[in-house]
């Protein structure tokens, strides 16, 4: 039996270039899936300084990033904290210059809108350099085009693309799409996905459809 790939390496090949994020990040409010790397030639170790950015723990938010997802080189997730108060006339951050600025005006955290936790799901795919802004909730499997700004959520198995993104088209039909969800292959232990792996690189989606329709118990409804 050959080796099982190993989640708790950060370099899980010989190119270098790949790194397993979860063994690389630290803050607390950043959790990432086994499997799920991020690529990038120059440091892909650097992700949670130069891709995750306006990162303050204190302000409540998280990344949340489940598990085999492949982030391409300068993907950038933009936390909470980079807004600005939109409520009132000046959308100016008087309050961290300090002086009789913040004497004057209410801690600058406090003010920021508030859009919740960025949430993507497992085996999601996140093109080159493309920005998802935060509170922003990406669905299993579902595809990012490079160069997208993502502003808002994303169905699972969909494909979007643009700036903002915007719907291009669904991955597979939809029977397909509600037995992958039900199968959620990526929790399966090492052995079995390993004996799984054909069917998930399998062009014949047919087949593969009878295949993980044998798997799942007949109260699913498949």
């Amino acid at each position: 039996m050959h080796f099982m790939p190993d989640p708790n390496v950060v370099f899980p090949n010989e190119y270098g270039t790949s790194c397993f994020l979860k063994n690389v990040v630290t803050a607390p409010n950043i959790i990432v899936g086994d499997y799920t790397y991020y690529d990038d030639p120059e440091d892909p170790t650097a992700f949670e300084q130069k891709n995750v950015l306006f990162n303050w723990p204190e302000f409540g938010d998280k990344l949340i990033i489940g598990k085999f997802c492949a982030i391409a080189s300068g993907v950038q997730f933009i936390m909470g904290s980079a807004n600005h108060r939109i409520s009132s006339i000046s959308t100016y951050p008087f309050h961290v210059f300090g002086g009789a600025w913040a004497e004057n005006t209410p801690p600058h955290l406090s003010q920021l809108p508030f859009k919740g936790d960025i949430v993507i799901g497992n085996d999601v795919w996140i093109g080159r350099k493309s920005v998802i802004l935060p509170g922003v909730k990406v669905g299993d499997g579902a595809i990012i085009a490079a160069y997208s700004v993502v502003t808002k959520d994303v169905a699972p198995y969909t494909l979007v693309g643009g700036n903002p993104a915007r719907f291009l088209k669904r991955r597979f039909d939809e029977m397909l799409t509600e037995m992958l969800l039900a199968l959620r292959w990526w929790d399966f232990a090492p052995e079995k996905l390993a004996a799984f792996l054909p069917v998930l690189c399998s062009e014949d989606l047919d087949a593969a459809k009878k295949t993980i329709r044998q798997m799942l118990p007949a109260e699913a409804g498949f």
